[in-house]
């Protein structure tokens, strides 16, 4: 499993989606992963906050390789995010993937994502289908 997961981690820093945004990927593990993308001016919306698609874009990553970390084929079915607070910029937004539950078909997920200062920025509840 161990090659999988450096192949999968490769595959996410090739991926030029997440380049562009400058997402580095931590760390993976069966059901896990940790994410982080800088925070710039780039990344405002219109009342100069960060916005919230680059939040979701950097939880989905997070959420894409937990699920995809077993060495078999998941894609996202349903993904329920809250907003806390906006981050500052410029600093950083983490994200945390954990697999709640798991079946041959189904897998539950729940990420966090924090700034630089560890304030919590958004949660999400997310599922996917398993296609193994």
């Amino acid at each position: 499993m161990g090659n999988f997961i450096e192949e999968l981690k490769e595959k996410a820093k090739d991926e030029a989606y997440l380049k562009k945004l400058g997402v580095q990927v931590l760390e993976v593990k069966e059901g896990y992963a940790l994410v982080e993308m800088p925070l710039s001016e780039e990344l405002k919306n219109i009342h100069g906050l960060v916005h919230g698609g680059a939040i979701f874009s950097l939880i989905d990553a997070a959420f894409e390789l937990a699920s995809n970390s077993h060495g078999v084929t998941a894609l996202a079915l349903n993904m329920n995010i809250t907003f806390h607070q906006a981050p500052r910029i410029p600093g950083y937004l983490r994200a945390e993937a954990k697999e709640v539950h798991l079946s041959k078909r189904l897998g539950t997920y729940f990420i966090q994502a924090f700034d630089q200062d560890g304030n919590l920025i958004a949660t999400c509840q997310a599922l996917v289908y398993r296609k193994g």
